[in-house]
């Protein structure tokens, strides 16, 4: 996302020193049954979406959803690691924007690898994977259920770029996202990842053991392309059945219906919120 944890140099470098890092690969993703609760239908929002660091005011997003290029936008909920404040999100904005015909893309930047470079406030370790997942899933729903988005909601885990060919660190992750998506499904919230193509989401992708990895995987490849499929960079087998999102294009600085606001360009075809 467009600086929102890291500047865009740093950002551009980390995510070019995991890519060059990773081996190519290909799996299967599945995900945990939920057939043991009844679950809310999922709410598929298929189109262009954006998300900015800072939830845009009511107004201009009555303007921006007049202006009728956007359909979707992402809104960080929580985390400790997330990188701005957020004074227009609230409970009546979420109310007041879903009514406006908004599809909200509910985001949560959890906690980061230990290998990451850079600081985060918040970091991995291998003893607290498991516990820190659980911990962070449970705020994470608690923050969603304060916004006015209902059980049946996704939730998108956000995953910066690392060296997933680290194998303790890799380990440490992949440990953690199984818990916070485990805890997510126990509480009656939609497990989702965000993650870059050559490093986080890769992991994702390519794990070997599937067991209570997310259903919905977003992935970062900027490459200017909405779409879905045509790039999609696994299995054509992977995440189907509305389960896939985009990032395409960053800092995109763009005036709507009279208001400017820095976007990156998401192209989505998965679930959203469920708001009431």
């Amino acid at each position: 996302m467009a600086e929102h944890r890291q500047s865009r140099k740093r950002r551009y470098i980390t995510w070019g020193v995991a890519g060059a890092a990773v081996l190519a690969g290909a799996g299967i993703a599945a995900q945990t049954s939920m057939a043991a609760t009844v679950w809310p239908a999922q709410k598929t929002y298929t189109g262009r979406a954006f998300d900015a660091c800072t939830a845009p005011s009511a107004a201009a997003m009555k303007a921006w959803k007049a202006d009728g290029y956007y359909g979707g936008a992402a809104v960080y909920i929580g985390g400790k690691n997330r990188g701005c404040a957020q004074p227009n999100l609230t409970a009546s904005w979420v109310k007041s924007v879903n009514t406006l015909g908004w599809k909200l893309i509910p985001l949560y930047v959890g906690a980061q690898p230990p290998c990451q470079t850079g600081s985060s406030p918040e970091k991995i370790t291998a003893s607290t994977a498991t516990s820190l997942g659980a911990t962070d899933a449970a705020d994470a729903v608690a923050k969603a259920s304060a916004l006015g988005m209902k059980t049946g909601s996704p939730v998108y885990l956000d995953m910066e770029a690392y060296d997933i060919t680290n194998k303790s660190c890799n380990d440490a992750v992949l440990a953690y996202v199984r818990s916070f998506s485990k805890t997510l499904r126990a509480k009656t919230y939609r497990a989702g990842y965000y993650g870059f193509s050559s490093s986080s989401a890769k992991a994702i992708a390519t794990a070997t053991n599937k067991t209570d990895l997310p259903g919905n995987l977003w992935y970062a490849l900027w490459d200017k392309k909405d779409t879905t499929t045509t790039d999609w960079p696994w299995g054509a087998t992977q995440f189907t059945g509305h389960s896939r999102g985009h990032q395409y294009l960053v800092n995109s600085k763009e005036t709507r219906g009279g208001y400017t606001i820095t976007v990156d360009r998401d192209s989505w075809d998965a679930p959203v919120a469920l708001v009431g």
